[in-house]
């Protein structure tokens, strides 16, 4: 079963990520750690996750564990 939007979004909340709203159902994540970095989550929370959704929210966790 493919994750939720829901569920990257608590994942990025869990490691530290703050959000800021975009268009629509658009939403900004950055860190502060990570300055150069920030990734856009598309889609409503209950939405299935498309899969480079996923691996761009693990890519941006690993490289914060990496700090």
């Amino acid at each position: 079963m493919p994750l939720k939007i829901r569920q990257l979004k608590a994942a990025l909340l869990k490691a530290g990520f703050s959000v800021s709203p975009g268009k629509g159902s658009h939403t900004v994540w950055t860190h502060p750690a990570l300055p150069e970095e920030e990734i856009t989550l598309s889609g409503k929370d209950g939405s299935d996750a498309k899969p480079y959704q996923v691996k761009d929210v693990q890519k941006l966790i690993e490289l914060l564990e990496g700090k």
